[in-house]
């Protein structure tokens, strides 16, 4: 109740500013009009500053958060049932400018009755009892000089916290459909949601690509070092320089994919994402871990739209760690080529002997959807004991990213062969 009021006698407080232009205005329209001491022309200057605050509210989206923010913690209405930021749209600065009438409106007679009445009723409930108070010029009736006085003081008094309390209960009530969220709010709002989640699966594709690349060639590394120790320390040697070399690209490839919250930021990136200008090197460094690896290039593509160059080159290292992963140490054959518009991807190995890991792995589900961001598509399955990994990426309309969803769908299929395990 005392936290309703207060809210009530803050739209008393906002309602002066209208209410004092709207008492200049009448003098200057109407002859003889004086809002200052005629009660009837206060009424209408009342009224006439109603309209002013709607054209207010209509014309400040910012007043619905700071209306937000009075009810919220005024009036006990739960946050999720009330709309957040400015209204944009026309619909909901049309509820908002309802709301803030409604608010003025309230605030204004209760704020005009605590301030008139309880002064009215203890003089009411002092009358029998003060006779200083009986024979002063107030305009007291004298059936009030009696028992009657302080009856009608208790009932005025009454009145005010009745209306209060009633004014208080209502706007709680009307709150939720006023300052509640339209359609266009549930829309925003689903939509910052989506881009939400599209971006954490952003970046979960990169750290998945880049961090379970170098962890899977580490792993191969160190498990071929540890065998041959004793045996051939010239082999261990190479092999831990090359999970040195391994790691420290690692590294720089973690600070990439901590560029893109950095970029979420607002701030620059602190080292660009790879293309596939850096194959060459991803190639070396699997051929370190153990795996030969053949590839085989056709046609211009160092060339290639920097979207596509860098989703090409993420998809080629997934590729290749999950040689590494579910193979181990077995020959690969790569083939990039650009024919008829589009980039073509190959990654082949064989899987004999292979291990499937329980629960399967995310890396296909990030190969299909960096494909499908493009417009593209990844189909991956194993036949006759090769375990082959298509992609095709156009090379014209890309940056097709409202299309992107998760798991596999229509233009990516990942399929999972007899004993190879999902990877």
């Amino acid at each position: 109740m005392g936290r309703r009021w207060i809210h009530l006698v803050l739209g008393g407080a906002l309602l002066m500013p209208f209410f004092l232009l709207t008492s200049v205005v009448v003098p200057l329209v109407v002859d003889g009009a004086d809002p200052l001491r005629d009660v009837g022309w206060q009424f209408v200057a009342f009224g006439g500053a109603l309209p002013l605050a709607a054209l207010a509210a209509l014309l400040f989206p910012l007043l619905r958060p700071l209306e937000v923010a009075a009810v919220r913690s005024l009036c006990g209405v739960p946050a999720e049932w009330l709309a957040e930021g400015p209204a944009v749209s026309w619909a909901a600065r049309r509820r908002t400018a309802l709301w803030f009438v409604a608010h003025l409106l309230a605030g204004g007679i209760v704020s005009g009755m605590t301030l008139s009445a309880p002064p009215a009723a203890v003089v009411l409930l002092l009358l029998p009892f003060a006779d200083p108070l009986r024979h002063t010029a107030l305009g007291v009736p004298d059936l009030f000089h009696g028992v009657l006085g302080p009856l009608a003081g208790l009932a005025l008094l009454a009145l005010v916290v009745g209306t209060a309390w009633g004014a208080g209960v209502l706007l709680g009530r009307v709150a939720p459909v006023l300052l509640g969220p339209t359609p266009a709010d549930r829309l925003a709002a689903a939509e910052r949601r989506a881009a939400e989640l599209a971006s954490r699966n952003r970046l979960a594709r990169e750290l998945h690509d880049a961090v379970g690349h170098a962890l899977s060639a580490v792993t191969l590394q160190a498990g071929a070092a540890r065998r041959v120790l004793d045996t051939d320390p010239e082999f261990a040697r190479r092999a831990l320089a090359a999970i040195e070399e391994t790691t420290r690209h690692a590294v720089a490839e973690l600070d990439t994919v901590l560029g893109l919250l950095r970029e979420e930021d607002g701030s620059d990136p602190a080292a660009p994402a790879p293309t596939l200008d850096g194959l060459e090197a991803l190639l070396g460094r699997t051929r370190a871990a153990g795996v030969p690896v053949e590839a085989t290039v056709e046609g211009p593509c160092a060339g290639l739209a920097p979207v596509v160059s860098r989703e090409a080159y993420r998809i080629v290292q997934e590729g290749l760690s999950n040689a590494l992963r579910h193979a181990g140490p077995v020959p690969v054959r790569l083939h990039l080529g650009v024919r008829e518009g589009e980039l073509l991807i190959r990654v082949e190995n064989p899987v004999a002997g292979a291990v499937a890991r329980p629960g399967g792995g995310r890396g296909l589900r990030g190969i299909a959807e960096r494909a499908r961001l493009l417009g593209g598509a990844a189909t991956a399955a194993e036949r006759e004991g090769v375990w082959r990994l298509t992609a095709r990426l156009p090379l014209t309309g890309t940056g097709m990213g409202t299309r992107a969803e998760t798991g596999t769908g229509k233009g990516a299929r990942a399929e999972t062969g007899t004993g190879t395990g999902e990877r």
